[in-house]
């Protein structure tokens, strides 16, 4: 439909996309900065592809909220980011004109790549589409798919979104020079006249078209001292560009063009992040990913919380870098997000933001600390997955002294399946040298983190996307490696609950409920208190372990295999999460739907447990008077 309209048409379909947007997102938070920028572009895209016979493919896909709306979602985009409606990034279950499920960035030239080679392999004849955005090209995978393209003989289009910003600032030399030619007026003035010289002469014929290419190479290096276009056809690619991302007939244009070229091709755009929307065009860091907020001010409807687990961080950082000039500091992208800022701030020399680089990030970190310094790797759980050979190969075999502040572990909420870091405890667990506790309140999480600067080994510390509030614990001891702490109950308990981390709180709410239970705060994944746990656990009836994580190979198994080694026989039930892509939706919500709240913890305790077979429970008591191995009773 989009292909048959006029260009004026076509820029009143991008107002209403651009206030559709605002209008939600205002009542349900999301990706408001960059999907504002990329509306033209992706208006352009649709009126000159057909999808989903033509494949786009949006990396990341931040900026997919015009694409959404453009592609039969308008009614249901109210939905968005809430429980059982649209997901915030591009959901291959959502629709047909989603090639992948994505939330990681630099993705989309590979995916391309093997989509274009399937195409020609079947004889099949569509394009191919590529969108990029220019902190994405930071990212090694980006370049590795970049290495494949060259000598590619089929049609492949790459549009290059440049908007001069991801969620943290760019960095390196790719941002650095991107920046320099988007704003040259000289480089772009003087391109054009050299096109204008080149149109003039009659009949070129291939000396005097080369000796033109070679006066503007020659040209182009007098103004700028990189050259954007060289740089990408050294690489395999025809070079568009910059132009004007907002300007609709000039995208469409360039696009038809693109099509009829053999081989790679990569179109620069310029957009504005933000655009359309002053609160987020003056402040596109925090429009970046936001809550609810009031539309005519942009102000955000709820106040930030007081004390999360990520303020914590961020406050103890600072506090330790005043303390330990040897520590240091590293993120991907992220120094808002992790609550780096203050720490960036106070020590700049000790800071480095590398990037969307997280597999560089973690060899970095692990390089600095072979060089005699204490780095802290922050970085969220679900980004993390992406550096685990790097964490086993660079860190771990080293046994070298770095610290992992794993934010937005367990249920992040409403960026969903992509970003839900529900797999850490069940693979660092495994590593060899590798320490990973989790902390129940604010005030362990600070011990935590001195306790993980004073370890000789590489320590995991991973923590929710939550308040961090008081866990109903008494008052904490100093960390120990390995020791956990009974945090409620009495000498004499019928059922022994051991909790990691976030469920530690909801664990003694649910005990205190339940009557006749102890609450163990483990704090360790690895190691475990051994002592402590089998030694309660050898007087409870049964146990329960209770995480917020994947049960397959986390916390709950490991207690399991501990028993086990120590010949400890009790039924066992784990409450954790299942081994599944959970969706988005509210995080409160979430952890209720899965039971890992308190009212829904004493519920499974109570329903698991509340009639046991008198043979079942004999036979518990026969094998905890003669110490005879038997089977553990287990529950997932």
């Amino acid at each position: 439909m989009l292909r048959e309209l006029s260009t004026k048409q076509l820029e009143q379909i991008a107002a209403e996309i651009r206030q559709k947007i605002i209008e939600v997102t205002s009542k349900t938070g999301g990706h408001v900065a960059p999907s504002l920028g990329a509306v033209e572009l992706a208006v352009s895209l649709h009126a000159a592809f057909e999808s989903p016979k033509d494949k786009i493919i949006w990396d990341v896909g931040h900026q997919a909220y015009a694409h959404k709306i453009l592609t039969g979602r308008l009614e249901q985009f109210a939905t968005l980011r809430q429980r059982g409606g649209l997901s915030g990034f591009p959901n291959a279950a959502e629709s047909p004109h989603d090639m992948f499920t994505v939330g990681h960035a630099s993705t989309s030239i590979s995916q391309a790549l093997g989509l274009i080679k399937a195409r020609d392999l079947k004889g099949e004849k569509h394009s191919v589409i590529a969108v990029i955005g220019d902190g994405s090209l930071s990212g090694g995978l980006a370049f590795e798919g970049v290495n494949n393209v060259d000598g590619l003989k089929s049609n492949l289009i790459v549009i290059l979104n440049d908007n001069e910003m991801s969620i943290s600032k760019n960095v390196g030399a790719i941002s650095n020079y991107l920046t320099q030619v988007s704003t040259s007026n000289s480089y772009l003035e003087l391109r054009n006249r050299i096109e204008k010289l080149v149109k003039r002469i009659p009949r070129v014929g291939t000396s005097l078209f080369e000796a033109a290419r070679k006066l503007k190479d020659r040209t182009k290096h007098l103004v700028v001292s990189f050259k954007v276009d060289v740089i990408f056809e050294e690489l395999g690619f025809k070079y568009f560009g910059p132009i004007d991302g907002h300007n609709i007939p000039l995208i469409i244009s360039t696009l038809h063009h693109a099509k009829e070229i053999p081989g790679p091709v990569l179109i620069h755009v310029l957009t504005k992040k933000g655009k359309g929307y002053p609160p987020a065009e003056k402040d596109p860091t925090r429009f970046h990913g936001t809550g609810p907020f009031i539309r005519e001010t942009g102000e955000p409807v709820q106040a930030k919380a007081n004390q999360t687990y990520t303020s914590v961080f961020g406050k103890t950082m600072a506090k330790l870098g005043e303390k330990h000039p040897g520590l240091v500091g590293v993120t991907a992208a992220m120094i808002d997000g992790t609550g780096l800022e203050e720490f960036a701030s106070r020590f700049p020399a000790r800071f480095y933001d590398v990037g969307i680089a997280e597999e560089h990030a973690v060899t970095f970190a692990g390089a600095l600390a072979k060089g005699g310094l204490r780095p802290v790797v922050a970085i969220y759980s679900t980004f993390l997955q992406r550096a685990y050979d790097e964490i086993i190969h660079d860190v771990c075999l080293q046994n070298l002294p770095v610290v992992f502040a794993i934010d937005r572990a367990g249920i992040v909420g409403e960026d969903g399946a992509t970003h839900n870091g529900i797999f850490d405890l069940a693979y660092l667990r495994c590593l060899p040298n590798m320490v990973v506790m989790a902390p129940g309140d604010d005030k362990e999480m600070e011990k935590m983190l001195e306790f993980a600067h004073k370890h000789n080994g590489p320590v995991a510390v991973r923590y929710p996307r939550s308040e961090a509030i008081g866990a109903g614990m008494k008052s904490s001891p100093e960390i120990e490696m390995g020791k956990g702490e009974v945090v409620f109950g009495a000498s004499h308990h019928k059922t022994c609950i051991i909790a990691i981390g976030s469920m530690v709180g909801p664990s003694i709410e649910a005990a205190e409920k339940l009557g006749q239970t102890k609450v163990i705060n483990a704090r360790f994944v690895k190691p475990l208190d051994k002592d402590l746990i089998v030694k309660e656990a050898g007087k409870a009836e049964q146990v329960v372990t209770v995480e917020e994580g994947v049960l397959e190979g986390g916390f709950g198994s490991a207690v399991m295999e501990l028993f086990s080694e120590a010949g400890v026989s009790v039924p066992v039930q784990r409450i954790g999460l299942p081994s599944k892509f959970i969706e988005h939706g509210k995080r409160d919500e979430i952890l209720d739907e899965y039971g890992l709240t308190a009212e829904k913890i004493f519920k499974q305790i109570n329903e698991h447990f509340s009639f046991p077979s008198p043979s079942l429970s004999a036979e518990v008591r026969r094998t905890k008077e003669d110490g005879r191995g038997g089977k553990v009773s287990v529950s997932g």
